[in-house]
């Protein structure tokens, strides 16, 4: 493990320094209390100077327009009850779980490349270029590996895959079961999610099987999507929960290593094996009222962003045979850029919906400035630190993280979740997105009120967005978390490049 740095970020959320914006930016936020405020004063003394005799007047109008009066009441009990009608359902987040495998499974750097220069069909070439890629990952020394790919010699097949995805499934549910003490019959809907390894009967034919889930359950498999289909996920189990009352959704996020560790020599896809690692994540959801009082989180809003129409963007994440025909998962050096352009289209939809009006306003000023007045000034990039106290970006790759937070110019506190998760975990696909929340829990930084953004790409290509707002303060002395027994270990530092240790 890399050397501890010093415990510089605190808990809280640290301070924003006060200056022109900030003054702005309470000024508008509360415009509306600053000009209210004065008018109540203004109808307060008025009101104070009435005498009998004018409230006798106003009765005595009421009574000569009696009919308007009920008319006009009658309409406004009309669209209340329209309103309370029609208006979503909450949907609370009760709890979560990550997986977190046994100790054996462990792989430093040294054991993968120690493992493929053992498995025989990498060039010499290839085995220095992974090496190259993985000194430069920012994973560290405790990602995990499923046990056939461990195994000397590797085992990749069928049963060793089902195995895999049972242990890191039923591993997370069975903790998530225990968290909550909701019983298997009292879900209603499972969604689960899993991008290349999908069985017949499905992962999610699987859970139900083991846990013997009732036989009328809302149930979904969802494959081939990517990084982000965890969103996807709770989009999914959101939409249902608007139709079934009173009921849980179980949402299941993972990947699968056995069957689609590649052991060809094309660049494009050797990267996958640099980045991805063992890990899952189950999370519960409801629509119970009565649950609200014990729920961690609420759901306030899901954007998803598909650029599945455009040709580069739907192959630049792409799974196909070598040349040598070995599956694996190629990556596309346009990556970045078409998730730059996926991010910019997310954030289109979902700044009006969280922005405060401050930020709106200087956006919508300056685009006026540029396209109307043809002044040539940049377009404003609104500061969604002022939306959002928490970011979970997918831990995707270091490349990913740097390009997120140089274009949303968050902090070093803000990337913090996302950083240390990629390095104590790797990239866990669906899944790692809840490591990162486990890791803000951990540290203390949750607070009743807060509002957390999660970011996820995935093939396709696709950009997903989840806000949530804590519903209470999270306690980390009483949660059961994957970061719990080594939390004050981190942050570390990581280097730009750490040096892979070469046998003599």
């Amino acid at each position: 493990m890399a050397d501890p740095v010093p415990n510089r970020t605190v808990n809280q959320h640290p301070r924003r320094p006060f200056n022109l914006k900030l003054l702005y930016h309470y000024l508008i936020t509360n415009a509306f209390s600053l000009v209210l405020i004065p008018l109540l004063a203004v109808a307060y003394k008025r009101m104070s100077t009435l005498t009998a005799d004018d409230l006798r007047a106003i009765w005595d109008q009421l009574q000569y327009n009696v009919v308007s009066v009920i008319i006009s009441s009658t309409l406004i009990i009309v669209l209340s009850t329209v309103y309370i009608m029609r208006r979503p359902r909450p949907v609370y987040l009760l709890d979560f779980s990550c997986y977190k495998p046994d100790d054996a499974r462990k792989v430093t750097r040294e054991i993968f490349m120690e493992r493929s220069e053992l498995a025989g069909t990498f060039s010499k070439e290839n085995l220095d270029f992974q090496r190259k890629i993985l000194e430069r990952s920012g994973l560290g020394q405790d990602t995990y590996f499923p046990e056939a790919v461990l195994n000397v010699p590797p085992n990749p097949c069928m049963a060793e895959a089902r195995k895999e995805a049972e242990v890191v499934m039923f591993g997370a549910i069975d903790e998530l079961l225990a968290k909550t003490g909701v019983k298997p019959k009292d879900i209603g809907i499972l969604v689960v999610n899993c991008s290349l390894f999908n069985p017949t009967p499905s992962l999610s034919s699987m859970v139900v099987n083991h846990y013997k889930l009732r036989g009328n359950i809302s149930s979904f498999n969802l494959g081939g999507m990517g990084c982000s289909a965890g969103l996807i996920s709770i989009d999914l189990a959101k939409q249902l929960l608007q139709v079934q009352r009173n009921t849980y959704a179980l949402v299941v996020s993972m990947e699968n290593i056995t069957l689609n560790w590649y052991w060809g020599n094309n660049r494009s896809m050797l990267l996958s094996n640099c980045l991805f690692r063992m890990g899952g994540a189950a999370i519960l959801l409801t629509n119970r009222r009565s649950e609200r009082r014990r729920a961690k989180y609420q759901l306030v809003h899901t954007v998803r962003t598909h650029k599945g129409p455009d040709d580069r963007a739907y192959r630049c994440v792409f799974q196909e045979e070598d040349e040598t025909s070995r599956t694996g998962v190629a990556l596309s050096k346009d990556l970045m850029a078409i998730a730059g352009e996926a991010l910019k289209t997310n954030i289109t939809t979902l700044g009006p919906l969280v922005l405060p009006m401050s930020e709106q306003l200087m956006f919508l000023l300056t685009l006026a400035a540029k396209r109307v007045l043809g002044m040539k000034i940049k377009p404003y990039l609104p500061d969604f630190k002022m939306a959002f106290e928490h970011f979970c970006i997918h831990a995707g790759g270091r490349a990913v993280l740097d390009e997120l937070e140089k274009n949303l110019e968050l902090s070093d506190w803000h990337m913090e979740p996302s950083r240390m998760t990629l390095y104590r975990w790797g990239n866990t696909s669906s899944s790692s997105l809840w490591y990162e929340l486990a890791y803000s829990e951990a540290k203390g930084r949750i607070r009743k009120g807060d509002r957390t953004w999660q970011i996820a790409f995935g093939s396709g290509f696709k950009c997903n967005s989840a806000v949530w707002r804590a519903l209470r303060s999270v306690n980390p002395a009483k949660e059961k978390n994957p970061w719990k027994d080594e939390i004050d270990n981190f942050p570390v530092h990581v280097p730009k490049v750490e040096a892979i240790a070469t046998k003599n």
